[in-house]
């Protein structure tokens, strides 16, 4: 079997500043400037998700190549691959310049962390309800390369609430 180097490996997360990234399956905001970051960075791209993340998608998001790592047999449409690990998703063949996406959840972030080499997170300066987070991580370990503030265009129930897309890149 051919081995393919490894793949820049990024994680893009929405994350409120007590780590909440999910509610019940789905995101706990809705926010359009987000989900336009998204598919800007995503779109084109490879993206590596858990078997709970797919389900949550009404249909595959167009543009985008769609791995799915879960242990059970599942019916899938076209142009949609399942693998069993991270690790088999990783050593699938992918042009080097091009980075793999893993956009959730907990689980697949929590494996996907200590080899990521860059993240791109949402961050959301507000506290939210929530029964997933984004794994804690070592800033540390990590150079912000980039902020891009919003100044208060997000609603959660009471006042408008501020974010900002920022990339991480590992040291």
């Amino acid at each position: 079997m051919t081995s393919f180097p490894r793949p820049r490996l990024a994680l893009i997360a929405a994350v409120a500043a007590n780590g909440t990234i999910g509610l019940n399956g789905i995101l706990p905001w809705h926010l359009s400037a987000d989900l336009k970051h998204f598919k800007n960075l995503t779109s084109g791209k490879r993206i590596v998700m858990g078997r709970r993340t797919w389900q949550s998608f009404p249909k595959p998001l167009p543009n985008r190549e769609h791995v799915v790592v879960t242990s059970l047999a599942l019916t899938l449409p076209d142009g949609v691959l399942a693998v069993r690990s991270l690790a088999q998703a990783l050593a699938l063949p992918q042009p080097a310049e091009q980075p793999v996406f893993v956009i959730g959840g907990n689980a697949m972030y929590l494996e996907a962390l200590p080899l990521a080499d860059d993240l791109y997170l949402t961050e959301i300066e507000a506290n939210v309800d929530g029964d997933t987070t984004f794994p804690a991580w070592d800033r540390a370990q990590f150079r912000e390369a980039s902020r891009e503030p919003h100044a208060a265009p997000l609603r959660l129930g009471g006042p408008d609430v501020a974010f900002s897309f920022v990339h991480y890149v590992r040291l």
